[in-house]
């Protein structure tokens, strides 16, 4: 059967005593779990002794997760066996290294796929690799701050009615996005305030590729237009998003979680919640403004096309 490993660590500033009760505990990962984010009302079942948990979901499907071997404060061996959508069994390991008050977390898995997805191995890897970056970063504010300011609510499907737009389209690597997409945006907010023409509404960014595999993406930010122009200003696009139906889900947090919103999405098209489209690419609006609510307050909405 293809195997796969993943390894990703984060920095969390707190001592392991601290970090340690957060993945030991089980009650404890649906606050930073980046899959259960996905569908709040899982129903979970833990062991009488605290050594595992089960899970039975339409969204995640179900499995369950127990304890192998652990040294507090250092280390949990974990065993974790899916049922549903498919069977397979893989090794999870979690390190922590403190040092001077602050605890290196490394969040480790050894498993394999159906020999029938074998093609999946590397798209696996990487997919299971953003993962884990998703819930350690949740695990981390979780820990340092009292609460992972990451919540989504899915609305569902409803007619979205159609935008013009001038933007800025980018390819870059997804490790560069987060940078690309500020400075991509500032070009805007620049064109925006010379501009005769005035937005329509806030502005939102459209995804054209993800090659997760290669670790690239390329992307459009904009600003809607009540009409397209005929020629595209210097440096920038113009475009279209058609009126069509779209499946929403609703992130309210800072943007560096907005990741939890567009795996929920595809966890919610592959449960066949709804079809995905593949004729219009997916979008993110920002429904508030960043310089006028805190990080945690910020509203954004993902569409996902569909039929």
């Amino acid at each position: 059967m293809p195997k796969f490993d993943v390894v990703k660590s984060t920095q969390i500033e707190a001592s392991a005593e601290e970090v340690y009760p957060r993945i030991r505990e089980f009650q404890s990962w649906p606050d930073w779990s980046p899959w259960l984010i996905a569908e709040p009302d899982c129903k979970l079942t833990y062991r009488d002794d605290g050594t595992g948990y089960g899970w039975d979901g339409k969204i995640v499907g179900s499995g369950e997760i127990e304890i192998t071997a652990e040294e507090p404060n250092r280390s949990v061996d974990l065993k974790l066996t899916f049922l549903t959508p498919w069977k397979s069994t893989s090794e999870v390991r979690f390190d922590l290294k403190e040092t001077g008050g602050s605890t290196e977390v490394t969040w480790r898995m050894n498993g394999s796929l159906p020999f029938f997805l074998f093609w999946m191995k590397k798209m696996m890897s990487a997919w299971i690799g953003m993962d884990y970056q998703r819930g350690l970063a949740m695990l981390k504010e979780l820990v340092e701050t009292g609460k992972a300011p990451s919540h989504l609510a899915f609305p569902g499907k409803s007619a979205f009615a159609g935008t013009a737009y001038v933007g800025v389209r980018t390819a870059c690597s997804i490790a560069d996005m987060p940078g690309r997409m500020k400075a991509d945006m500032d070009k805007l907010h620049g064109w925006v305030e010379g501009a005769d023409t005035k937005p329509t509404g806030t502005p939102f960014s459209i995804y054209h590729r993800w090659a997760i595999g290669k670790g690239e993406v390329e992307y459009t930010v904009a600003a809607p237009v009540a009409a397209r122009p005929a020629t595209a200003p210097s440096g920038l696009v113009v475009g279209e998003i058609p009126a069509c139906t779209t499946y929403r889900v609703e992130h309210t947090g800072p943007y560096h979680h907005l990741g939890n919103a567009w795996s929920a999405g595809l966890m919610h098209a592959r449960a066949k919640v709804f079809k995905q489209s593949k004729s219009v690419d997916s979008f993110e609006i920002y429904v508030n403004d960043p310089n006028e609510v805190e990080p945690a307050e910020l509203v954004t909405v993902v569409h996902f096309p569909a039929k």
